[in-house]
C-alpha cells in the first residue's frame, strides 16, 4: 500500500498592502508558495494601475497556499489578524480605499467559520474588528515586479505586528 498524499490547501488574504501579507506569509513553516495579486472585484484581468484607482473592486490580496499537516488554516488566519491592523475600515496606514481593504477570501465553509469565529474572539477582547468575510472570487496574479517585492527591493516590510490572540 501506498503512501496517502496530503493535498496541499489555499488561503486568500488581503490586508491593505499585498508586500507586507505576502512577506508575513511566506516566511511561516508548512507555507509553500504565496502570490500577491488582486480579487474580490469586477474588472477582469485587472492591472495594478487599474486597481490602486480603487475602481475595479478589487483587494490587493495574497493568495497562500500551504501544507495543512505543517500549519492549519487557523494558524494562518490568526497570524494575519497580528501583521495588518483589522480595526481600519478601507485603508492601512496610508492606503487608503477598498482595495485596501482588510479581507479574508473563504474557499470553503470550514475557511469561513474558522475566520467568524476569530474576529468574535477578537471582538470580545475590544478590538473593533473590520476584516470582511467574503467568498473566494477569481484571484488575478499581480504583475512579476510585485511578487516577493519585499524580498526583491530588500524594503523593510510594511507589517504591523501586534499580538492579539
Amino acid at each position: 500500500m501506498g503512501k496517502r498524499r496530503i493535498e496541499a490547501q489555499t488561503a486568500i488574504f488581503a490586508g491593505g498592502c499585498f508586500w507586507g501579507i505576502e512577506e508575513g506569509m511566506r516566511r511561516i513553516r508548512g507555507v509553500v508558495s504565496t502570490e500577491a495579486g488582486y480579487t474580490g472585484g469586477v474588472t477582469e484581468n485587472p492591472t495594478y494601475e487599474e486597481v490602486k484607482t480603487g475602481s475595479t473592486g478589487h483587494a490587493e490580496a495574497v493568495r497562500v497556499v500551504f501544507d495543512p499537516r505543517v500549519v492549519s488554516y487557523e494558524e494562518l488566519a490568526r497570524l494575519f489578524f497580528e501583521i495588518h491592523d483589522p480595526t481600519q475600515v478601507d485603508r492601512q496606514g496610508p492606503d487608503v480605499g477598498t482595495q485596501y481593504r482588510s479581507a479574508i477570501f473563504y474557499l470553503s465553509d470550514y475557511q469561513r467559520e474558522i475566520a467568524q469565529r476569530l474576529i468574535e474572539i477578537l471582538r470580545a477582547r475590544g478590538w473593533r474588528v473590520a476584516t470582511r468575510l467574503e467568498p473566494a472570487s477569481r484571484f488575478y496574479r499581480a504583475e512579476e515586479y510585485h511578487q516577493r517585492w519585499i524580498e526583491k527591493s530588500g524594503r523593510t516590510p510594511c507589517l504591523n505586528y501586534t499580538k492579539r490572540f
